[in-house]
């Protein structure tokens, strides 16, 4: 097996990490404010490194040239969930699940300025077809609902969030060095991404609350801290030195169809012809936009 087809498999196991982490979230919404959930996640995650990390002379002493990188890294990261939760406040899970689609053509456009790429008119319809197939799923094939929508004040906010997205996977390639330690660029980023979060804390005056995550509920906090932040945050890192952003972020599009796959097998949601349509239409865009150069 090659790199790249090995970096693909990582890409699309993270894919269905994340996904699962839209099932554990919903379980622990409203618990405990989601910026601080967010804090709780990366500082759980950087904790489980740490052994790994600050035990090994050779990856410990990489920390410090290694942490302003990382700090960018996390930077955008950070603002990404950040305005996603404050998106959230005004906007509907629907209106951001639509927008989300956006990333992966935000991502080519960007690389066109940092790496000079080129994205030829056959490219621009296969993103406008994978947008078109993941809202098919995110609106359930429903017309109607999809003709109901339009932009409010939060959306305008979570636009944002797909920016800092785009320049989130931009950064992984665009930061990276060949010396780097990949345990170290993960660690370190884990841990920029608490100092951010932290301060986000502080400026809009959240409460931590930690101690309300009890009983079934630290089951799902294990999962978003080890499957959805440890090992993506890691997975994402890896492979996108391999593949480059905007194949990375070309996997989005079936987001939405990996989180209805667990929702299927998990908790028996069904899947309709319509998101079955939506989901092959996704599929297809994908797999398509990943075999370009």
């Amino acid at each position: 097996m090659t790199q790249t087809l090995k970096a693909h498999f990582l890409v699309l196991f993270a894919t269905f990490l994340v996904a699962g982490s839209f099932i554990a979230s919903s379980k622990l919404s409203g618990v405990i404010d989601s910026i601080s959930l967010t804090l709780f996640r990366f500082f759980l995650a950087s904790l489980f490194l740490s052994p790994v990390v600050l035990l090994n002379k050779k990856l410990r002493e990489k920390i410090i040239s290694t942490m302003p990188r990382a700090m960018i890294i996390s930077l955008f990261y950070s603002l990404y969930f950040i305005s996603f939760f404050k998106a959230l406040e005004t906007t509907t899970a629907l209106n951001a699940g639509t927008l989300y689609t956006l990333v992966p053509l935000i991502t080519a456009v960007f690389c066109v300025f940092i790496f000079k790429d080129k994205i030829s008119f056959y490219q621009m319809i296969l993103y406008f077809i994978g947008i078109i197939g993941t809202c098919i799923v995110v609106f359930k094939g429903n017309l109607e609902l999809f003709l109901s929508f339009s932009l409010n004040y939060g959306d305008f906010i979570f636009l944002f969030a797909t920016v800092f997205m785009a320049l989130y996977s931009i950064s992984l390639k665009f930061l990276h060095k060949k010396d780097d330690e990949l345990f170290v660029l993960v660690f370190t980023t884990l841990l920029g991404g608490c100092i951010w979060m932290f301060l986000a804390l502080e400026i809009f005056n959240i409460p931590l609350e930690w101690e309300k995550i009890e009983g079934d509920l630290i089951f799902y906090m294990a999962y978003l801290v080890i499957g959805a932040t440890l090992t993506t945050v890691y997975l994402y890192q890896k492979s996108s030195i391999i593949l480059g952003p905007k194949k990375l972020m070309a996997y989005i599009y079936l987001n939405p169809a990996a989180v209805a796959v667990l929702m299927y097998i998990f908790e028996r949601k069904l899947i309709t012809s319509w998101i079955l349509v939506g989901i092959i239409i996704s599929t297809f865009a994908t797999i398509v936009l990943l075999k370009q150069k």
